[in-house]
């Protein structure tokens, strides 16, 4: 039997807001399964992104991210950095694979390639 991923769950302080930042950048139906506690963003097809309330965020780097792809990557980093997310670096691969490094509005990372 194999592992189906279900959702990505991450550790935040107002989950009701950053599902609902996470369902205006990436898509997806906000579900409040306990405001305030525990919030989840569905679509067809893909995993659910759940949001979590801790009481401390996890200190460091995080270890599991999120990686999009976009047919226009810089214009889909404006349009994230619109929505309240800032960019934190830029890599490559080369000149034929690069991606930028982005922090959702309570810091968690993620990535757009694109091309």
């Amino acid at each position: 039997m194999a592992l189906k991923v279900e959702m990505i769950t991450f550790d935040c302080a107002d989950p009701d807001a950053l599902a609902d930042w996470w369902a205006r950048a990436a898509g997806g139906d906000v579900n409040a399964v306990a405001p305030g506690e525990f919030v989840m963003v569905s679509s067809e097809g893909r995993p659910a992104l759940g949001f979590q309330r801790v009481p401390d965020p996890t200190p460091g780097k995080n270890k599991v991210h999120l990686d999009f792809h976009a047919a226009d990557k810089e214009a889909e980093v404006a349009r994230l950095i619109g929505l309240g997310a800032r960019e934190t670096a830029r890599n490559s691969f080369g000149p034929e694979f690069d991606w930028v490094v982005m922090a959702d509005p309570e810091g968690n990372a993620f990535c757009v390639a694109g091309g």
